[in-house]
């Protein structure tokens, strides 16, 4: 069982769509702050960073459907993130945690800030501002070219479930700790999740395995069926499960630019990122070029994602339509910048909080 540091306690929380685990730090009449979890991983992994943001809110980190200690519903990836995001909605206006009327400020890492976005999109007049921490592509997770996202085949083929490494997904269901493989659950935390070496891991490391371990598997959950297509790498997203959820056969959140209510945003992310980037380890048309996946048909025809310049593009158009956004990027920081440079991250946060009070709708 995962300790949890001095302030910040778990409980369960019933909606009509889900019962969801949500850890809690921080006063009760104080703006509440959403942190919203990445793929593979949980609220866990906020549970260090929330008691230095306690002092300037409430902090309420939810484990999405299927991961950490809520209920494991399956995940219809036809509907994109809109699973997530409308049992985030049900545990905001249901679950009585924050009063009625009151805007929250959303913070979404990885995966999570698709889900903030789609939020924001669903939910207009509800978010006071948004965080965005090495945010996936508004154009979903692979298979895409170019700032606009456009597909690079027709059934956007290298997207979704069969992206997975199958050996990491055996390892997650057989619930691994070890670490003799560079698939297994914890080499891909201490190598990819966070730039090595990372000092402050060790004291941490079996907490976050456990958290990551703790999801459920299968066609209906982490990674999701598959479907096989002629074109490269041969599988194409299925209907099910998170990783076709990310899919930009079925995820486009290209619209944030156009939300009318437009709360500012800070985008935060570590210029060694390795799985968010334009240049990502975890990116098939990218691997195809280093030649770590055979096959791979060339540049012109499935270059690597460029995940950042898809997202900075969105976020262009939303700043002409009258938003506002700011991106900072930490020097030499990876994909985890709250568990990497938890004090300067603190300081961002609460210094972009400071401006934007929760207000009423």
């Amino acid at each position: 069982m995962s300790s949890l540091p001095a302030g910040v306690t778990g409980t369960q929380i019933t909606t009509s769509r889900l019962r969801t685990h949500v850890l809690q730090a921080g006063p009760a009449d104080a703006p509440a702050l959403v942190m919203v979890h990445g793929n593979v991983s949980a609220a866990r992994f906020f549970a260090e960073i929330m008691p230095l943001l306690a002092g300037r809110c409430r902090c309420l980190a939810p484990d999405l459907r299927g991961f950490g200690g809520s209920e494991p519903a399956p995940v219809d990836a036809r509907r994109g993130l809109r699973d997530f995001a409308d049992d985030l909605h049900a545990l905001l206006t249901e679950g009585s945690l924050v009063p009625p009327g009151q805007r929250v400020h959303l913070l979404g890492w990885s995966l999570g800030g698709g889900v903030a976005m789609q939020y924001a999109i669903d939910h207009p007049g509800t978010v006071a501002s948004i965080v965005l921490e090495s945010p996936m592509s508004p154009f979903g997770f692979g298979g895409t070219r170019g700032e606009a996202g456009a597909p690079c085949w027709p059934d956007f083929a290298g997207s979704g479930g069969g992206t997975a490494n199958p050996e990491m997904v055996r390892r997650i269901a057989a619930g691994d700790r070890d670490a003799d493989d560079p698939a297994s659950p914890r080499q891909v935390l201490t190598s990819l999740y966070v730039r090595p070496p990372a000092s402050f891991l060790p004291a941490l490391e079996d907490d976050l395995v456990d958290a990551m371990l703790a999801m459920a598997t299968g066609d209906d959950h982490y990674p999701g069926d598959v479907v096989a297509s002629p074109n490269w790498p041969g599988a194409a997203p299925g209907e099910r499960g998170v990783n076709n959820a990310i899919s930009p056969r079925f995820c486009d959140l290209s619209g944030f630019a156009a939300v009318a209510d437009r709360p500012d945003v800070l985008w935060i992310r570590g210029d060694a990122d390795q799985i968010v980037s334009d240049a990502s380890l975890v990116d098939l048309g990218n691997l195809g070029a280093l030649g770590a996946v055979p096959g791979w048909p060339g540049p012109d025809v499935f270059p690597a994602q460029p995940m950042v310049s898809q997202l900075r593009a969105v976020l262009d158009r939303y700043r002409a339509a009258g938003g506002r956004y700011t991106e900072h990027v930490l020097a030499g920081c990876g994909h985890s910048p709250h568990l990497e440079r938890p004090s300067e991250f603190a300081d961002l946060i609460t210094g972009f909080l400071a401006g934007h009070g929760a207000g009423s709708r």
